[in-house]
């Protein structure tokens, strides 16, 4: 009989406990649902997640969730979700986030409109130079092509 057989009854006989044992000192063990190799998700890849999934969510001045967001109240939102903290405004985020460039960006960073120096929108970068974000007054949260080249990247820590 080859390990492989003896694996379920072992775990029939040893429980929950032991058959974990047994998958970290080299047995394998299907989760369902999990893909194999797959890894927990970063908090960066969580934000994006949450932020997606309030898609259709009406603009508010102000609002930060869970119903109505503001772009800077949806971002707070979508890393408080994901167990970071972030500050109120656009311009509070960006300067509590790591700066990165452009050729440097990942989905989940968030994504810095400017003019000047002076900040004025966030959202979440979500590839292909894409975003999450609430836009505006009588719009609602959606993914959206960025449509300027004034935009700087900050990763959140």
């Amino acid at each position: 009989m080859t390990t492989h057989n003896r694996v379920p009854s072992l775990m029939a006989r040893a429980g929950t406990a032991s058959a974990l044992t047994l998958a970290a000192v080299g047995g394998s063990l299907v989760v369902p649902g999990l893909a194999p190799g797959a890894e927990a998700a970063t908090p960066a890849k969580k934000a994006l997640q949450v932020a997606a999934s309030k898609k259709g969510a009406p603009y508010k001045y102000g609002a930060t969730g869970p119903r109505r967001f503001d772009c800077s109240g949806l971002t707070q939102y979508s890393y408080k979700k994901a167990g970071k903290k972030l500050p109120r405004t656009a311009a509070q985020q960006y300067n509590k986030t790591r700066h990165v460039s452009a050729s440097h960006r990942k989905a989940g960073d968030l994504v810095f409109f400017h003019s000047g120096s002076s900040v004025y929108h966030v959202g979440i970068y979500a590839g292909k130079g894409r975003i999450w974000h609430s836009p505006k007054t009588g719009d609602v949260v959606r993914l959206q092509k960025i449509w300027t080249r004034s935009v700087w990247y900050g990763r959140v820590s």
